[in-house]
């Protein structure tokens, strides 16, 4: 009897299969640290105790992206150790922040199949949920990834393509307990700039770069105990290069971001993302960001900003897409999410 696995692949999904995932994760200060060197994060929230117990919090909670890197790490084996390339994101919400010490395992659900016109490969739709030790939901979010067929052969299932919403509505966003920017030090944040100061359509060029090493990307990627072969396998690709984990970008935008919207703390909505292009070791990876929209929060001096997050490897800022309509080649990562900042 075989002791090892291929993983998952292209026929093994059918809409309605569960998927517990092994390995649950104790989260630990190391995690904080360990973050913090792999990207330039610097948002006070997830900095200092003193400054998120002044925001009504027990103390400083794990960086939102870090969570999510737990979270879908886990889901990798089951889900895309097998994949090409993973291709988008929606309805993701942050429901609970995540502190040192928590404990955190995953559950997914395929909610859809389709096989691709080659044959050879197929999407798979799922909706992963992370939870706590308590069992309680820290997080959830949808994701798409390709995935190739063991047997090109093999005939293809009935497509389902699961209905996703556009966007999430301020309604669905969860505010953490007893958060409270009432008394909020916009000095020990690093700017000034509040929810009113920001215009729906502004665009933000961050304007700092960060040149990914290949050193880096392998240690974030086994950091989040992430398996999926074409990030560390250089044989799984034709050119031989190892793609870089698409969330390792999103996270070294997110922390770009820092500059122009260092207030703008937690990240709590999801609404969707792109992994527009390949990314790999010795591009520069650069950001820019537009204010889709903004809404109120019930808790005190609490609003919240939709945004577009872009990655790109340079060119001319505040480009996104070609006049036909594709993403730029430039472009990494399109990624629109809501963030809670100070009023």
């Amino acid at each position: 009897m075989a002791k090892t696995s291929p993983g998952r692949f292209f026929e093994d999904y059918h809409p309605g299969l569960i998927l517990d995932h092994a390995v649950p994760r104790t989260v630990t200060e190391g995690e904080r640290a360990l973050y913090h060197a792999l990207y330039p994060a610097r948002h006070a929230l997830q900095s200092s105790d003193d400054f998120a117990r002044a925001c009504g919090l027990p103390r400083s909670p794990l960086d939102d992206l870090a969570a999510f890197h737990i979270v879908f790490g886990k889901t990798v084996p089951d889900v895309s150790i097998n994949a090409v390339a993973n291709l988008g994101y929606a309805e993701g919400r942050w429901l609970r922040p995540v502190y040192p010490g928590d404990t955190l395992r995953a559950r997914s659900e395929v909610i859809g199949v389709k096989q691709n016109s080659n044959g050879r490969t197929g999407i798979v739709w799922v909706r992963s949920r992370g939870e706590n030790q308590r069992g309680e939901t820290v997080m959830e979010y949808v994701r798409w990834v390709m995935v190739r067929k063991r047997d090109a052969a093999s005939p293809a299932p009935a497509p389902v393509v699961p209905d996703l919403r556009d966007a999430l509505s301020p309604s669905d966003l969860v505010v953490p307990e007893g958060l409270n920017f009432t008394n909020y030090d916009f000095a020990l944040a690093g700017e000034r700039h509040r929810w009113g100061d920001y215009e729906v359509g502004e665009r933000i060029d961050h304007v700092d770069g960060v040149t990914i090493e290949e050193a880096e990307h392998m240690m974030a990627t086994r950091l989040w105990q992430n398996t999926a072969k074409v990030h560390f396998d250089a044989t799984q690709r034709e050119d031989g290069k190892r793609l870089i984990y698409g969330g390792h970008v999103m996270s070294l935008a997110r922390a770009l971001s820092f500059n122009g919207l260092a207030n703008a703390q937690l990240v709590v909505g999801l609404n969707g993302g792109t992994h527009a292009n390949p990314c790999f070791a010795g591009e520069t990876v650069r950001a820019w960001s537009e204010v889709i929209d903004r809404a109120e929060m019930h808790a005190p001096g609490v609003g919240a900003l939709r945004l577009r997050l872009v990655a790109t490897t340079g060119g001319e800022p505040f480009v996104r897409k070609n006049q036909d309509g594709k993403f730029s080649p430039n472009v990494l990562l399109d990624l629109d999410y809501w963030a809670l900042i100070p009023r």
